[in-house]
């Protein structure tokens, strides 16, 4: 009964009660005589009658409930077609138990989204109160110990005014780094491609990197020689995104370490991959490494100076390409963050 369609219920029902009426008039006949027509056409009458009823009314009343339903469920607008669609011919309840189920899936998928981004908005919100903090607390005290009477002395005075810059330096970069996530999120960046060679921009960024990475003893190098490989890119927002990854490498590997570059071709594809032989990252993080303010170690990072937003803009840059950033690691061993760009065409 379940599964059968509403039009053969009432249709079932309409000859049960024709066969009842037949029946009875056949009994009736036994005892007292009754013409042969009224035998036959009462039945077909009562049948008849019977199945009008139940049908209109059933179908009145599965349009009217599906109607409310449906406004409540569906987000389009009804058109009379959508109001129609529904008769008796049709398996309406199995029809609607289905869009219903469809909706309710719908709607946990948007109610569990909306706690993810509810539960990462809050992170970030204190994340980056808790980075802007740091700064503010250091200018506040060298103002506050230039305003007892350190202005006077020749000592502390022009030091202080020096960290106190410095202090405002980080917090202009944090706001900037997070004014460029915002505009590419908006798509409000527009990327200037040109055709560069790859391989001699991060021998540039090996350069840049050379004094950061000779404090620690870290060497920059090639995994091997190779030679130009042509690429079509922002060539700015490349080199800020390979800049940033051997800065990582530096500020957060181990001394004496080594810091890797690699390129793979394949057809219209340049891999770019940059691994050191640090400490590594647990799998734990991974996930969330390209988070802004994200970070693994958080006692030890905020002392490394930089903004906790250049992984994130990195995702950012490369996804404006239409590519993907990844990292892999491996705790003792060390870290691979793996992009890819279009080679340019000859």
């Amino acid at each position: 009964m379940r599964n059968l369609k509403p039009i053969y219920i009432v249709l079932g029902g309409s000859v049960i009660t024709l066969l009842i009426t037949l029946l009875i008039l056949i009994i009736t006949h036994s005892f007292q005589e009754i013409p042969i027509p009224f035998i036959l056409g009462i039945p077909i009458v009562v049948g008849l009658t019977t199945f009008l009823t139940f049908y209109f009314f059933i179908k009145l009343f599965i349009t009217d409930k599906l109607k409310i339903l449906y406004r409540s469920i569906r987000t389009g607008k009804f058109s009379p077609q959508t109001t129609n669609k529904y008769s008796l011919q049709d398996d309406v309840i199995e029809q609607a138990e289905i869009e219903t189920k469809e909706w309710t899936k719908k709607q946990l998928e948007t109610i569990s989204k909306l706690e993810e981004q509810e539960v990462f908005r809050r992170e970030f919100l204190g994340n980056l109160a808790h980075e802007l903090k740091t700064p503010v607390f250091s200018i506040q005290g060298y103002i506050l110990t230039l305003l007892e009477g350190g202005l006077e002395d020749e000592s502390v005075n022009r030091l202080f005014l020096d960290r106190a810059s410095k202090a405002t330096e980080r917090m202009t970069a944090m706001l900037n780094d997070l004014d460029q996530i915002i505009a590419m999120e908006v798509n409000a960046i527009k990327l200037d491609l040109v055709k560069f060679d790859v391989v001699e921009l991060v021998e540039d960024l090996f350069e840049d990197a050379k004094v950061r990475s000779t404090n620690k003893n870290i060497t920059l190098q090639f995994a091997k020689e190779f030679n130009p490989i042509w690429v079509r890119a922002d060539k700015i927002k490349i080199s800020q995104v390979i800049s940033n990854l051997l800065n990582n490498s530096i500020s957060y590997g181990n001394k004496n370490g080594t810091t890797n570059v690699r390129f793979y071709l394949m057809d219209n594809i340049v891999t770019i991959e940059v691994s050191d032989n640090g400490p590594g990252i647990t799998e734990e993080h991974l996930p969330r490494l390209f988070e802004r303010f994200y970070r693994v170690e958080k006692s030890r990072n905020r002392n490394q100076g930089g903004s906790g937003l250049g992984l994130s803009i990195a995702k950012h840059i490369i996804e404006l390409h239409g590519q993907t950033i990844n990292v892999r690691s491996t705790v003792g061993i060390g870290s691979t963050f793996t992009f890819s760009l279009n080679k340019a065409k000859r």
